[in-house]
């Protein structure tokens, strides 16, 4: 601000100052959004692409790559309105009578928050069932926390959709 000699400011510099000032708040506000959208984004598609992973390895009977996926306080509620912890659902994986030939995610959506992630979204799931092939459709809903640098689930819950 110029400062006149008896001591009074100049308006047009400080209304020109008080602009550039609230222009840069603006601008720098702006600016961190789109940042966090873009992370937002990029974290969006690391946890759907975990959910691909954990898909593939239900099918594989990989308990050992599903250890590395879910929290150790993983909560799962099944299709029949059961719990399971997550020892419980890595034992399962291994333990149906059904044989899963393939699980295939849809509409999928996704919500970031600071530490969490909550994925949706519906599933197709083909097998044989004592001998005989079977098509599962449902909905779920994942919640992803953040562990370190990575992602675990935390909770999984699906529902199925009737034909």
């Amino acid at each position: 601000m110029k400062i006149s000699q008896t001591g009074q400011y100049d308006r047009r510099h400080a209304r020109a100052f008080g602009l550039l000032l609230l222009a840069s708040f603006v601008l720098f506000g702006a600016a961190s959004e789109a940042q966090e959208a873009g992370s937002d984004e990029a974290t969006g598609a690391k946890v759907l692409s975990l959910e691909t992973l954990w898909n593939q390895a239900e099918v594989d009977k990989d308990t050992q790559a599903l250890d590395h996926l879910l929290a150790e306080t993983f909560i799962f509620v099944d299709v029949d309105g059961s719990l399971r912890n997550k020892p419980q659902f890595l034992s399962s994986v291994t333990d149906r009578t059904e044989h899963i030939t393939s699980i295939r995610n849809e509409s999928m959506a996704h919500w970031v928050y600071d530490n969490a992630v909550v994925a949706t979204g519906t599933y197709e799931e083909k097998g044989t069932a004592n001998g005989k092939p079977y098509s599962h459709h449902g909905r779920f809903t994942d919640v992803w926390i953040r562990k370190g640098s990575g992602w675990l689930c935390a909770a999984s819950q699906s529902t199925l959709i009737q034909k």
